[in-house]
């Protein structure tokens, strides 16, 4: 790279008034390598926005939250990515992937990965017939949902059927607002309240989940028994791990975690899978069963981190990289800015490496 020359990064915004924040932050600790832009993808004008001056890597930050903007922010960026030709971080496919249940199980299926089996139903009768025959408990899910939103345990047929009837009538919301059982109540709402803007932005995100339905189609999960899920995260080379721990009867959500020193065959089946796909920004949600097999839960490009770490072994910050076919530790801390600090310095080196080559 030239002196002074800076690489061109577009933020892409979505509907949430500060969910770019984080990587704006990131961008902002690199001005002496970056010059960049943050563009509404939701906007009409967004493709006149995009195409108006250089870009080396767009920047994504997906819509979670309703069915409505996930489509527009999916359908976008694959004209962008597609037809266009611009670079994503994170990709295309792991957006794609990132929190739709059916997609994610049409996929794990697709490129053979295991995973507790899935069912979708867009017929009733066909789904009445399922829950005749199936084991229970089971697992209704709402297609857009983070955090353990929009799960229910269905534990009798009778429950099975009630959810079924309603998925196909009035249709299946998700149950939003501050969840109690999470702590620390009085310290998270008194951040928002010294922040407007960001009171507001989350009570905005609370109407938007409560207004989105889902009716039509079911989703219905196998019960995976568990006392935790396993959250492995790569972001670049740098891989970690830890424990999200079970509240009543899930672990998504509970922000309860355990960060015993994870087994490096956890890391191996991680980069192993992140490995085949490219997938460069990934937390993977792992169950693990009896027989210590592995079973993909979920799969995220973006996901929250409600510590300043990922990772502790033998009680201290770091990271993984696998080095000359090891695994070796390395003590730091490596996931400042909710790791969009990591995402950057690993844009950066993308860059960078596709200048030398």
């Amino acid at each position: 790279m030239k002196p002074g020359k800076k690489f061109n990064l577009v933020i892409l915004k979505n509907e949430d008034p500060i969910d770019y924040k984080r990587w704006e932050n990131a961008c902002m600790k690199h001005e002496d390598a970056l010059n960049y832009r943050v563009i509404d993808l939701t906007l009409n004008n967004w493709l006149e926005q995009v195409q108006s001056k250089p870009i080396d890597y767009i920047l994504t930050k997906p819509a979670g939250r309703t069915s409505l903007f996930r489509a527009l922010y999916e359908e976008r960026l694959e004209i962008l990515v597609n037809d266009l030709g611009y670079k994503a971080f994170p990709t295309l496919q792991e957006i794609k992937i990132y929190e739709s249940k059916r997609y994610i199980a049409y996929w794990l299926k697709a490129n053979n990965i295991q995973y507790p089996q899935t069912d979708i139903f867009y017929h009733k009768k066909e789904a009445l017939e399922f829950i005749k025959k199936t084991n229970y408990p089971i697992v209704g899910k709402m297609n857009i949902g983070a955090s353990g939103n929009g799960v229910k345990i269905l534990k009798t047929q009778g429950e099975a059927e009630e959810y079924i009837e309603l998925a196909f009538s009035k249709g299946i919301t998700s149950k939003t607002g501050p969840k109690l059982s999470k702590g620390k109540l009085l310290q998270r709402a008194w951040k928002k309240l010294v922040r407007p803007t960001e009171l507001k932005a989350k009570l905005n995100a609370y109407k938007a989940v409560a207004s989105d339905v889902q009716k039509g189609y079911v989703i219905l999960q196998q019960f995976i028994p568990h006392d935790f899920e396993w959250r492995a995260v790569r972001i670049g080379d740098s891989f970690f791990a830890h424990k999200k721990l079970k509240r009543d009867e899930m672990a998504s959500g509970s922000l309860l975690k355990g960060y015993e020193n994870p087994p490096l065959r956890l890391l191996d089946f991680v980069k192993a899978l992140t490995d085949r796909f490219s997938f460069l920004t990934q937390a993977v949600d792992i169950f693990e069963t009896k027989e210590g097999d592995y079973l993909v839960n979920e799969m995220q490009c973006i996901f929250g981190q409600s510590d300043p770490y990922q990772m502790l072994v033998d009680g201290k910050m770091g990271r993984y990289i696998h080095l000359n076919g090891k695994w070796i530790f390395e003590e730091g801390d490596f996931n400042t800015n909710e790791s969009f600090d990591l995402r950057v310095k690993t844009v950066i080196e993308l860059l960078k490496q596709a200048k030398d080559d």
